[in-house]
């Protein structure tokens, strides 16, 4: 009898269904414990569609697995894994460290500011982090106090920090430093070249024929890559990334409903009212209320 192998569980979040990025911030940080102690320690091997975490692990025990590879996680230790590696992670009950996860918006700032490292951003990597410890704890410890707070400035300091820690990464990974990487299937390069092009170009409303033309294949083989990868249509990632950015002008923004709608791309400010309140359930007036309650 053949054996039929349990899909690799694709999630935002670990454990969390929703498959809308849960935050209009963009990144989402969280300490190791968080998450783990609500799974008995243990992580079991998942993947992200479009997403790079940093786990930083700055003491205890554990393990993490990395495509297949699994081995122990010496503290401290920076684990980071691109889009659609398989990882999962054990760890003792004393464990310490934090996790950050980068959302497309910011990984499209972190290609140009890497620059010739951007393959930081493709593969996984398993980091030991000894001889920087001290900058390392500075670096999380910041990204996690300014996520979890509301400031003047917050939303620069988070990009700055995130842009000194994958700088800090990416001369780790150039000195050839413990490793594992992943090298991606062509599907999942089409996959990940159509969120590129989502990132670029999400604000002309192109039809999802237009996509796939530029990336040589057909519109059905678009879609059924991005149910493969994100269990949604090519054009729920699109409306997705527009109200990402939606929100996000709402909050951190003075642009009137018109100015954003504009800037999105809609023809008329009524248009945008419909799209948003159809994928958020609330009109972006009432969502901008609530935000700055």
């Amino acid at each position: 009898m053949r054996t039929q192998k349990t899909p690799i569980p694709l999630f935002k979040l670990y454990g969390e269904t929703d498959a809308s990025w849960p935050t209009p911030d963009l990144i989402h940080c969280e300490t190791i414990a968080e998450r783990s102690r609500l799974y008995d320690w243990t992580i079991k091997p998942h993947r992200h569609s479009d997403l790079v975490h940093l786990l930083y692990c700055q003491s205890g025990d554990g393990q993490v697995s990395l495509d297949g590879v699994t081995q122990p996680l010496r503290t401290p230790c920076v684990v980071l894994t691109a889009p659609m590696s398989v990882h999962g992670f054990e760890f003792s009950h004393d464990v310490e460290g934090y996790v950050v996860t980068l959302a497309p918006p910011l990984l499209k700032q972190l290609r140009s500011t890497l620059g010739n490292q951007q393959s930081l951003l493709q593969n996984s990597y398993y980091l030991d982090a000894q001889a920087e410890r001290s900058v390392f704890d500075n670096l999380f410890a910041t990204l996690n106090h300014e996520y979890a707070n509301w400031a003047q400035g917050r939303e620069v300091l988070i990009e700055a920090t995130v842009n000194a820690l994958m700088i800090l990464l990416g001369r780790h990974v150039s000195a050839r430093a413990e490793k594992t990487s992943l090298t991606p299937d062509r599907g999942s390069q089409h996959y990940a070249g159509f969120m590129r092009k989502v990132e670029q170009c999400y604000r002309r409303h192109d039809s999802i024929e237009v996509y796939a033309e530029e990336l040589g294949i057909t519109a059905a083989h678009l879609n059924t890559l991005c149910r493969r990868f994100a269990e949604r249509s090519a054009q729920q990632l699109i409306h997705e990334r527009l109200l990402l950015e939606a929100k996000r002008n709402l909050i951190y923004t003075a642009l009137t409903i018109s100015q954003i709608s504009d800037s999105l791309g809609f023809n008329e400010p009524a248009y945008f009212t419909r799209f948003f309140k159809r994928l958020a359930g609330t009109s972006p007036r009432e969502f901008r209320r609530r935000s700055q309650a």
